[in-house]
C-alpha cells in the first residue's frame, strides 16, 4: 500500500469525470491518501472561486465528493515547511510529502511536475510527482 499526496487542482477535476477521477479512486480505494491544513485551505479557496463560475448545484456536488475524500484522507500536520519549488504556494504540498514520507504525489501542475529528482532527494523527498494518467499506469 503506497502513500499518496493529491493535489488540490485533482482533486477538484476528479469531481469532473476522466483521469483525474480514476487516480484519485484509486488513490483512495488501494493506498493511503494524506492531507494537511494547508491543503483543506486551498481546497476551500479554490471553491469560492469557483462559485463565481459555477451553479450552486454544482458547487453542493463539489462540496459533497470533497467531503468524502477528506473523511478517508489521513490529516497530519506540517512540523517543517520546506522552500523549493519555483511557486512557493506548491511547497506544501513537497512538505507533507516528506512528513508523510509519501510515494506518490499525483498533480498536473507543472512545477511540480519538473522539480528534478535529485533537488526532491537533497530535501529528503522521496515521492514521484505524477500527473493521473502516470499514476494509473505505475502505482501497484
Amino acid at each position: 500500500m503506497a502513500k499518496v499526496v493529491i493535489d488540490a487542482n485533482v482533486m477538484i477535476s476528479a469531481a469532473f469525470g476522466g483521469k483525474p477521477l480514476e487516480a484519485v479512486g484509486r488513490a483512495l480505494k488501494e493506498h493511503d491518501v494524506f492531507v494537511s491544513t494547508s491543503i483543506l485551505q486551498e481546497l476551500d479557496e479554490v471553491l469560492k472561486r469557483l462559485s463565481k463560475k459555477l451553479s450552486a448545484e454544482q458547487i453542493h456536488y463539489l462540496q459533497e465528493r470533497l467531503g468524502q475524500l477528506i473523511k478517508v484522507a489521513h490529516r497530519i500536520p506540517i512540523s517543517k515547511h520546506l522552500s523549493l519549488s519555483r511557486d512557493a504556494k506548491d511547497d506544501h504540498y513537497l512538505s507533507l510529502c516528506k512528513e508523510a514520507q509519501a510515494d506518490f504525489l499525483i498533480t498536473g501542475d507543472k512545477d511540480l511536475l519538473n522539480l528534478p529528482p535529485d533537488a526532491l532527494k537533497k530535501k529528503g523527498i522521496f515521492c514521484q510527482i505524477i500527473n493521473p494518467a502516470s499514476f494509473l499506469e505505475i502505482a501497484p
